[in-house]
């Protein structure tokens, strides 16, 4: 045992080139998130066509939303657990392909309830996905681009949820509505044949396991192809040593310095999503309120979405060099301009403006927290750390529609809305601000560890593969 190699897997991954392996891996992540982001949303396309087909009203139309938006929510918790246990690889198999076979489930000849119930399940898969694509991308990139990558991945999300709208009005007049729903479903299916070709297992997990030193040693020769790696070597991940093995109890989310920062994150995920779902759900209606036509009020929205998307590439490289209290910058910048926007009178050209750029600073600090929803925990619990950040955010998402629709059908004037929202984004920002603080302590007390304890002695508490 002595005289075995040691091989730290953290210090390969820190000091790692950008390689063909790192650019096929966050490619076969942008590419089953776009379709993640499809199949969750196209049926907000086609509900015009579904409605009449079923015979549904607007009520069953809503329970149809919430339902695959609940499904979500314990899509994070189960997912998050398997990915912990099991392993990252074969559980985002499983989840793409659960989507894409009940995506192709929506496409049949069923009534309200059935489709209720599918719509449910269909929302855990897509739900459990993407905490566990966050985790396996964390675990393969230094730490300096961890923030870049979840953010490039979402991007994949928005844009398939993006591409949705054009292709159902495509589709739809020449091969129907269930069409819509056919090729989600079988393009999904695809996805998933690509990702039994390509997908890597997490190395970190596989270290931490203590499992399968071949093709750990496979995994480390791609990130370190200058290197001797040899299968008899002692790998270890020094950055995580001690937290390895453990079974996953959600205490483990509150332990040390966690104690603080995953309360704080969970406020502000779900202070954000109801800031965030409130707008995405409400500015349509709420810009014809005020006079707006319903072509202004579509064409707002999506350049939104789009200012959105802006917000996130502008923030994530700031993420990864300043540390996750770059967040709070945007959400700071939110809320005086919510509060313009509910208490002055504003011309039509300006409100508009106003609004784009709320959203954008919004829906931009919201992919900040995706982008670190997962960093702050160890390989061994990271896919069942995200998993809860984002489950627990689905509170918010639900909450930011309802709240809308209670406050708009009060005595309120409508702009008021916007600065009785401008709470959230504050939440926002002192969370954020005190996780960033946390995370530079965290940093300072890993820099004095590395400098004290020897790599053997690294080695001696970590995990040795069979």
């Amino acid at each position: 045992m002595v005289d075995r190699q040691i091989t730290d897997i953290s210090e390969i991954i820190e000091n790692q080139r950008l390689s063909r392996f790192i650019v096929r891996l966050l490619v076969v992540s942008w590419i089953v998130t776009f379709f993640d982001g499809f199949d969750m949303n196209v049926i907000a396309f086609v509900a015009p066509e579904l409605a009449s087909a079923l015979h549904l009203n607007k009520l069953m139309l809503g329970n149809l939303f919430s339902a695959g938006l609940a499904g979500t929510m314990i899509g994070g918790f189960l997912f998050g657990y398997l990915g912990d246990r099991f392993g990252r690889r074969p559980s985002i198999i499983l989840a793409t392909a659960s989507f894409g076979i009940l995506t192709l489930g929506l496409a049949l000849p069923l009534g309200y309830v059935p489709l209720l119930w599918l719509r449910l399940v269909q929302g855990i898969a897509i739900g459990g996905m993407l905490p566990l694509c966050w985790a396996l991308n964390i675990e393969y990139v230094p730490r300096t681009y961890r923030s870049t990558v979840v953010t490039l991945i979402m991007l994949g999300y928005s844009f398939g949820n993006s591409f949705a709208g054009p292709l159902t009005i495509w589709l739809t007049p020449h091969y129907g509505w269930r069409s819509v729903f056919v090729f989600g479903g079988c393009a999904a299916l695809v996805a998933t044949a690509l990702l039994f070709l390509q997908l890597p297992e997490s190395i970190k997990f596989l270290v931490n396991q203590g499992k399968n030193s071949k093709l750990i040693t496979r995994l480390a020769q791609h990130l370190a192809p200058g290197r001797t790696i040899q299968v008899t070597d002692q790998f270890i991940v020094s950055d995580e040593i001690g937290k390895a093995k453990q079974e996953f109890t959600v205490s483990l989310l509150f332990r040390s310095e966690l104690a603080w920062i995953t309360p704080l994150l969970w406020i502000a995920y779900i202070a954000s999503s109801i800031a965030v779902f409130f707008g995405v759900s409400w500015t349509p209606a709420i810009l014809q309120m005020l006079g707006f036509s319903r072509a202004t009020a579509a064409l707002t929205a999506s350049a939104n979405a789009a200012g959105g998307a802006i917000g996130g590439l502008l923030l994530m490289r700031f993420t990864d060099t300043r540390g996750a209290i770059s967040i709070a910058a945007f959400p700071i910048v939110t809320v005086p301009i919510f509060l313009v926007m509910g208490l002055a009178r504003l011309g039509g050209t300006q409100f508009i403006v106003l609004d784009f750029f709320s959203m954008m600073f919004l829906i931009g600090a919201h992919a900040g927290l995706h982008s670190v929803a997962g960093i702050f925990y160890p390989s061994a619990y990271r896919a069942n750390g995200a998993g809860w950040a984002t489950s627990i955010a689905k509170i918010g998402s639900i909450l930011g529609p309802a709240i809308g629709g209670v406050t708009l059908s009060s005595r309120l004037p409508v702009r008021a809305i916007f600065a009785l929202m401008a709470i959230c984004p504050a939440v926002v920002c002192v969370c954020m601000f005190m996780v960033g603080r946390l995370q530079y302590r965290m940093g300072q007390n890993e820099t004095r560890q590395s400098w004290t304890k020897p790599l053997a002695s690294l080695a001696a508490e970590g995990s040795v593969p069979d």
